[in-house]
Formats: C-alpha cells, structure tokens, sequence
C-alpha cells in the first residue's frame, strides 16, 4: 500500500490539513496523520500535551476511511526526526511504501533535515503549495513530485490567537473539533 505521512503538531488540526491529506488520497491509497510529540524546529509553550492532539485528529477525520491518525513518535525519543520515524515504520511494516508530504515552504529548509538524502532518495517528497514563492533546485527533483492542491493560508496559529481572543473558529476546524476545544478549554 502507498502511504503518506503527513507529519505535524496539528495544534489544533484545521480545515486546510484535512483539505491537503484528502487532496493527497488521490495520489495515495491512504495519508496517515503522524502527530509530532515536538519539533525540533518549533517551540514547545504553546503545545497542548501530545494525546489531545491526537484525539482532535482522531476527532477530525473518523469519517474518513483513507485518512488515519498515527502515534508512532509518541513512543520515540524526543525530539522526533522524521528520517527515524521513516525507518522505523519501514521496518515494522515493510510492506508499505511511505512518501512524506510537505509544504513547499518545508523545501527550502529540508537539506537542512537529519538525513535529507536518505528521505528523498528511500522514500520521495509529495509537496503541496503554498503562499509564499519559493526558489528550490528540490523543485525539480525526481523524487520530488509537486502536487495540485488548493493554495491555503489558513494556520493554527491563527487559530489559537482566534480563541484567546474570544473570536469564532468555525469553519476553521470541523465540528467535531471546535466542540472538543471548548468543552477543555484550551487555547484560553
């Protein structure tokens, strides 16, 4: 089975990661949701604990059968790098072949990534865009494949700024998710 590995703190995950993994599922026979415990790259304060983002994923795509939250680094040693996770999942399940979704933004700081080489060279790099224009030698990539999927600027940033501010997020999140933030009060 071709598996991407969508991963990301999803802090909270949002429309536009749900629009970019169902935009991947025609590409792939299934997008795992591969939720970060942290990012080397990201800071950690704003970070709710590591199982309620997973329950949001849960949460937010139990209605779709091709789309899966996957915990795999929560097990893992911190920080979590991604060519580890690769490996890792590679040997627990080799009948599966993985590619990593990424932004096009992720591009420009992917060399910069433990083992870069071995990701593209092993596993292959399916990139969505985004807003800002980026200028990569990546772009062109064999391994490398540029995906048509709707240009979104929506962020979790935004999101968590919205709800301490007392400012509606729906339609930012599904549902389901909006309800589950409220009931635990986070963000405030």
């Amino acid at each position: 089975m071709n598996i991407g590995l969508y991963f990301g703190s999803f802090n909270p995950i949002h429309i536009g990661h749900l629009i970019i993994a169902n935009v991947m599922t025609d590409y792939l026979d299934r997008v795992w949701f591969v939720v970060s415990p942290r990012n080397p790259f990201k800071q950690t304060k704003s970070l709710l604990h590591t199982f309620d983002r997973y329950e949001m994923v849960e949460k937010a795509i139990q209605d779709n059968h091709k789309l899966l939250a996957c915990d795999v680094e929560f097990s893992m040693p911190k920080p979590s790098y991604t060519i580890d996770t690769l490996t890792y999942l590679s040997e627990k399940h080799p009948q599966h072949q993985y590619k990593l979704i990424l932004g096009s933004d992720n591009l420009i700081q992917f060399p910069k990534w433990k083992n870069y080489q071995r990701i593209l060279d092993n596993y292959g790099l399916l990139v969505y865009p985004r807003t800002e224009v980026i200028e990569s030698e990546l772009l062109d990539h064999l391994r490398v494949t540029i995906v048509d999927a709707p240009l979104l600027d929506i962020s979790a940033s935004f999101i968590r700024k919205s709800i301490k501010a007392k400012r509606s997020i729906r339609y930012l999140v599904p549902e389901v998710v909006e309800k589950f933030i409220e009931k635990q009060g986070f963000y405030l």
